[in-house]
């Protein structure tokens, strides 16, 4: 039986992505060695790493001035870092959801927080609107996309002062201005490759201005000069972070993949909509297309183990929503195909029919 990849991360690949990799794993680059053992020095492992920054940059439109390094240590070491680097007197933060949270946590410890708007109250069920941030604030922090609650922005906040942002989760799925961003990264485990390689574009005039010393390991000039290279870096994700951004570029690049996506989210909402079984969890104008999070209706609560059986037994897998959320949760990144969204769908309305 064919499964359904629905897992928030680490998450379904391209098939392209893990064919290739896994042919690598035998024999890379015709060294007759293994991905996995090869010299991160070695040239065909440095062209692989050179290959990978150049097509980011393309993809993303990424301009002059900037930097893009691979690293390790997942985007909750970014949560430090960012202050680190950046945070001279004031930051401000927006809280969306439990990485948000994480990240306002660590940037604490590094000087002044400005919390400009919280939807905790409220279960960050919805994006908050109307927020002010102050204009001598060294950054604006924002999370792009919230896996475990399924809200997302999806447009780049206009505002006077430079941006920070966690698009762990849906990097590569829309255009970004990046000329707007002081740092954007992302932890690999949505779209890009399997977790152990986190992404980061750095914009080189915004370091190197905070007063405290910084450890070698989280300055990212550090990395930057070393192209990627300081300790031994993640080789396995980053070749397969390799295959991955060829294959969005075959695709033919971020305004395709964000039209395939919306449609793909579109296809389960209505669904989710109209079903009498179930409800969408967030405000809609803030739903996420990366993770669609959904309940029974309190009149079919009770349905809610008998559908996820009955959705298992259909090839549906990591449909279950987060522990703090609860329902449901189906994760639509790049690679998911649309026949899989339509799959769920028919496996919702057989279940609504049945009861």
């Amino acid at each position: 039986m064919k499964k359904h990849n629905f897992s928030a991360g680490p998450s379904i690949l391209s098939e392209q992505t893990i064919k290739t990799s896994a042919a690598a794993v035998e024999n890379f680059a015709g060294t007759g060695l293994s991905i996995l053992e090869v010299s991160h020095r070695g040239k065909e492992f440095v062209a692989v790493c050179d290959e990978a920054r150049t097509r980011v940059k393309e993809l993303l439109d990424v301009p002059a001035g900037y930097d893009v390094i691979f690293l390790g240590g997942g985007a909750s070491l970014q949560f430090c870092m960012v202050p680190f680097n950046l945070l001279k007197q004031k930051a401000s933060y927006l809280d969306t959801g439990t990485w948000a949270s994480n990240a306002i946590k660590e940037a604490r410890l590094f000087g002044q927080v400005d919390v400009v708007a919280s939807s905790k109250d409220a279960g960050y069920t919805f994006i908050p609107k109307d927020y002010k941030v102050a204009a001598d604030s060294d950054y604006f922090h924002f999370t792009s996309n919230n896996t475990i609650y399924g809200t997302e922005m999806r447009n780049d906040p206009d505002l006077n002062v430079r941006l920070v942002c966690d698009m762990s989760s849906d990097i590569f799925t829309r255009p970004v201005d990046v000329s707007r961003y002081d740092i954007i990264y992302a932890g690999a485990q949505k779209n890009l490759a399997p977790a152990g390689v986190t992404l980061a574009i750095v914009r080189e005039d915004a370091l190197g201005r905070a007063e405290r010393p910084i450890p070698t390991m989280l300055d990212y000039r550090t990395h930057i000069r070393k192209e990627s290279m300081f300790n031994t870096p993640p080789v396995f994700p980053i070749f397969a972070a390799l295959q991955t951004l060829k294959w969005y570029q075959e695709l033919g690049g971020l305004r395709v993949i964000e039209k395939m996506n919306l449609d793909k989210a579109a296809i389960l909402y209505d669904e989710i909509d109209r079903n009498k079984l179930f409800r969408g969890t967030v405000a809609t104008e803030d739903r996420s297309i990366m993770n669609v999070c959904f309940v029974m209706t309190d009149e079919y609560k009770e349905l809610e183990a008998p559908f996820a059986a009955f959705a298992a037994e259909a090839g549906m897998v990591g449909l279950k929503g987060h522990r703090s959320v609860g329902g449901f949760r189906a994760s639509l990144y790049n690679a998911m195909p649309r026949s899989s969204v339509q799959a769920l769908v028919d496996a919702m309305q057989t279940f609504e029919k049945q009861h």
